[in-house]
């Protein structure tokens, strides 16, 4: 199983069609692999599995994902940018997992193609090229005129016999979920790839999440599977519940061991929802609900992890629900429920809303935003938070005055006169009473006087009358501190 990584516009699935024959890039919204998705291409009589990953930062879990399951890793470079914030994350990722890694240097058509560059790159990430002494391979290829993709597929089988990769047919089926949805028609579907045993619909299987018979596998162009071998890929219908995209899958004798399997999966972890009580938002802090949906559970992950990741200071992030399949009455009554602990949204990602969903939701004024593409819905959630923040407020002290007189009190009211001491004081300021180094009381000015004279301020030196309101008694010798509260953009 190869894993294709790189940055974004690298030509990560241009060089996969290319092999392939297919043009999965242009059925991809904004020309970016949104899901985890796997084919088998056949060369010099071998199959080789490719699995392509997202290349958009949004998707880093899943390129994380991708270089797990995977036995040999390419790396795509474009000649004429070379390394990448992405580029670096999937290098990073492919050393962590493990595995041998080919670079293979695309768009070396172009005039500005620089390889010396990428192979400079690639020795400040501790990844040196064969022919400057060190052990990564390097391929010079063009996904547009297919120059080296034939030298890139040797390479792969080349790598493939030197790490010895075999698989045992014998041991009880295993594998990973690399993707999964929900069929209105069928029910629950996985994508999967076997990585070891033999897997045949009848069969019993479990993840951390999900169980059942499988009732049929089936490859991409949707043709029956008698038998499943290692490192291929198929869709298996027949769970019972959507499972997770990354989980590993295992074989079971019956559904009872399969089922006390899961039982005790989902008592060590839960799907991380993100909830907020009341409690943790700070003074001011205004908090968003969320609803969240998406086509298929490897994309759903990858929204709450990109949501999660943006900064909260001024509005929480409250994700009450998320899960896969379209937007569904369930998800209206779930907003609805929530609405009056603050601002509430559904967030579908590549999903339709039901009608009578959508007719609830224009009636009870339940916001719903769809979108194709991850980073535009972030770029939405972002503004909206910016839109119902609450401004900070900072103090900005004036001055600060010594009382010397009390001539009368009434209730909350107090009149005193004192002197200016620091700075200057103007009507409709804060007041913060001082008893020696003790706040003892807090106010407002409501009056300022001066000679029995109403003035609109005071300064350093001066010696004034102000009426005070507030709920402590002044008293000859307290000090007040004159201040405002100012809201910043």
């Amino acid at each position: 199983m190869v894993v294709v990584m790189g940055h974004v516009d690298h030509g990560k699935t241009s060089i996969l069609d290319y092999i392939r024959k297919t043009h999965i890039t242009d059925k991809e919204s904004g020309g970016i692999t949104q899901h985890i998705g796997a084919s088998v291409a056949e060369f010099n009589g071998k199959n080789i599995t490719f699995i392509d990953t997202p290349g958009h930062e949004a998707f880093s879990q899943m390129r994380i994902r991708g270089s797990k399951i995977a036995d040999i890793a390419i790396l795509v470079v474009a000649a004429q940018e070379g390394f990448k914030p992405q580029t670096k994350e999937a290098a990073n990722a492919i050393k962590k997992a493990g595995i041998p890694v080919i670079v293979a240097i695309n768009k070396t058509d172009l005039p500005q193609a620089n390889i010396d560059k990428v192979k400079h790159d690639l020795q400040q990430e501790d990844l040196l090229t064969e022919d400057w002494g060190g052990n990564v391979p390097t391929i010079n290829v063009s996904a547009k005129t297919g120059a080296g993709i034939n030298d890139l597929l040797e390479m792969i089988l080349l790598v493939a016999e030197i790490e010895n990769l075999q698989a045992d047919l014998a041991a009880p089926a295993n594998g990973v979920i690399i993707e999964s949805s929900l069929d209105r028609q069928r029910g629950p579907s996985a994508s999967i790839i076997l990585q070891s045993g033999a897997l045949e619909p009848g069969k019993i299987i479990a993840t951390d999440s999900a169980l059942g018979k499988i009732k049929s596998l089936e490859d991409s162009r949707g043709n029956k599977i008698e038998k499943l071998l290692p490192s291929h890929p198929a869709i298996a219908i027949g769970l019972d519940e959507v499972p997770i995209a990354g989980e590993m899958f295992s074989e079971f004798e019956g559904l009872e061991a399969a089922r006390d399997f899961v039982i005790a999966k989902q008592r060590e972890a839960k799907l991380n929802v993100q909830k907020i009580s009341p409690e943790a938002l700070s003074d001011g802090q205004k908090s968003l609900n969320l609803v969240l949906k998406a086509d298929v559970l490897g994309s759903l992950e990858v929204l709450k992890e990109t949501i999660c990741q943006i900064p909260q200071e001024s509005v929480a992030l409250n994700i009450l629900d998320a899960g896969a399949g379209e937007i569904s009455l369930n998800d209206i009554k779930t907003a609805r429920a929530a609405r009056e602990a603050g601002g509430v949204t559904i967030i579908g990602f590549r999903v339709k809303t039901n009608p009578d969903a959508k007719a609830m939701a224009e009636r009870d004024k339940i916001r719903v935003m769809n979108f194709d593409v991850v980073y535009e819905a972030i770029e939405w959630l972002r503004a909206y938070m910016e839109k119902i923040r609450t401004p900070k407020t900072e103090r900005k002290d004036w001055g600060k005055m010594k009382v010397i007189l009390s001539f009368w009190s009434d209730k909350k009211r107090q009149i005193v006169g004192g002197k200016m001491i620091e700075g200057e004081v103007k009507k409709n300021v804060k007041i913060e009473v001082l008893r020696g180094e003790e706040m003892v009381g807090q106010g407002r000015l409501v009056n300022l006087q001066k000679n029995k004279k109403d003035i609109p301020h005071a300064s350093k030196g001066d010696e004034v009358g102000i009426l005070f309101e507030g709920d402590q008694k002044i008293e000859e010798g307290d000090y007040l501190v004159f201040y405002t509260l100012e809201k910043n953009p």
